[in-house]
């Protein structure tokens, strides 16, 4: 049975869509499966912002026909892990988890590279193109930890 992953930010549009695309580059499908959502409903449906895609693309991954959802409940009985991209982010997701075993599940993604950090992925949306890359590159380097973990499986 495949692990499931869960890829969070505010508006599902920048930052998880990201991580979405460049964890699922990692494993094969049978192994996991990786999907993103929001914590926010501003832009349920949509395609992820232009410059995620274009960042992807540029390091051979294709995030353009991932569309936009809203976080629920449902979410936490799916995902094996949940991973989110900031503690802003990180304190709304636990407030909806239904139980203390749903509460567990839920970690900030850049803890996969130093546990005790507890450092942000920095949401790029009012940024340049250069920051769309740094938020690509830490996602990376967590994606491939967390893709090593559940290759091991």
């Amino acid at each position: 049975m495949p692990t499931k992953v869960l890829m969070v930010c505010l508006g599902n549009i920048c930052r998880s869509p990201l991580a979405e695309g460049v964890l699922q580059s990692k494993l094969p499908k049978n192994k996991c499966i990786v999907d993103s959502t929001g914590t926010a409903n501003y832009h349920v449906g949509t395609a992820p912002d232009k410059r995620s895609i274009v960042t992807a693309k540029k390091f051979g991954i294709d995030i353009s026909q991932q569309k936009c959802r809203q976080l629920s409940k449902s979410d936490f009985e799916t995902f094996d892990f949940i991973y989110v991209m900031d503690t802003s982010n990180y304190k709304n997701v636990i407030a909806i988890a239904p139980n203390e075993a749903s509460k567990q599940k839920v970690k900030l993604i850049l803890n996969e590279v130093d546990s005790t950090s507890n450092l942000e992925v920095p949401d790029p949306y009012y940024g340049e193109m250069e920051d769309f890359e740094h938020v690509f590159h830490l996602l990376d380097e967590a994606c491939t930890i967390i893709a090593s973990k559940i290759h091991s499986k």
